[in-house]
């Protein structure tokens, strides 16, 4: 396993996705509010989005992610995350015509107030059911303040779905318990839900919700960090899911979520969830089905703040220092 660099020079880019139906492209998140556009490794001049004007950048604020719709090819319909002005979580809807984004196409799906400026989450992405799904942190400080990521009545701490076909349509409590879910995946093979939860100020987990999951799983969160005990409270509602893979922070600081890889390049990655460390910049791998350790891999990135797939299920890592790298042997 190798990594080579496939652009450098971006803003602080912080996620990188693509729709199914467009091979050799990438779209690269920059955290002040544009999407760049990679195609065949090469960076296109004109930004495919940009919402600067529309968002507050800097620290845990920003654009932090794009999800395209499962029909993007037809609807060309795609999502955003982003922090506002105001410092508030908002999920909006765009559409482009097939080169760059329609500004005036606007839609707002998600409108969450924040109480403090860190633990956005950030994340959007479309699950096997076809529904957008929204990841929320706790709503940020230190330790929860406030106890919103075991509270039903607060969408802070929680993952969250919606139906974005449908205008009007209210998100669901999909699970809670969760800290600042940094990048969460699903699997393109099984549709198992994988999640990069940073801790607070010992452990970092890895959870997974097996394909067909029923109820709202609880991740644990402020009851418990990684698989140690951190409130002495009641947990609040659903199972506790505990993690299937936790380090501590002598290892690391917060955790970068990735994806099973299911691509070709890197045959010893077939079925491994491939995920790292921001602050040590070290990458990791775990068989997705069975219970072996954690593999480390002999690659590190400096500034490790995201993977993305591309339509193929190729790997790639994301440095917060400009640089995207692929994933390769």
């Amino acid at each position: 396993m190798r990594l080579v660099p496939v652009v450098r020079g971006l803003a602080a880019p912080v996620h990188a996705a693509a729709p199914a139906g467009e091979p050799g492209r990438l779209y690269v998140v920059e955290q002040a509010g544009v999407i760049r556009v990679v195609v065949s490794g090469r960076l296109r001049a004109t930004p495919f989005l940009d919402i600067r004007a529309l968002v507050r950048s800097g620290g845990e604020q920003g654009l932090f992610s794009v999800a395209f719709h499962p029909d993007y090819a037809r609807t060309r319909r795609f999502y955003v995350n982003y922090t506002d002005l105001r410092g508030d979580t908002r999920v909006a809807e765009y559409r482009s015509d097939g080169v760059r984004a329609l500004p005036a196409t606007r839609r707002e799906l998600l409108h969450i107030a924040q109480p403090y400026a860190n633990h956005n989450g950030g994340q959007v992405a479309f699950g096997p059911d076809g529904r957008l799904y929204v990841g929320m942190g706790d709503g940020g400080s230190g330790g929860d303040p406030e106890g919103r990521a075991q509270n039903m009545g607060s969408q802070l701490g929680k993952l969250l779905r919606l139906d974005a076909d449908r205008t009007g349509a209210k998100p669901q409590i999909a699970a809670l318990g969760l800290r600042n879910p940094w990048r969460f995946s699903f699997d393109r093979a099984t549709g198992d839900l994988w999640i990069g939860d940073v801790g607070q100020g010992d452990w970092e987990e890895i959870d997974v919700l097996r394909a067909g999951w029923s109820g709202v799983p609880n991740f644990g969160w402020d009851v418990w960090e990684g698989r140690a005990r951190f409130e002495d409270k009641p947990l609040g509602p659903g199972k506790l899911v505990q993690p299937v893979a936790v380090y501590s922070h002598d290892a690391g600081c917060s955790v970068t979520g990735g994806f099973v890889y299911r691509g070709q390049a890197v045959p010893a990655l077939a079925g491994r969830y491939v995920y790292g460390d921001y602050c040590s910049g070290t990458i990791w791998s775990l068989a997705a089905k069975g219970k072996a350790a954690p593999r480390r891999e002999p690659v590190s990135v400096a500034n490790l703040v995201s993977f993305g797939e591309d339509a193929a299920g190729e790997l790639y890592a994301v440095s917060h220092g400009g640089t995207v790298y692929r994933v390769t042997r």
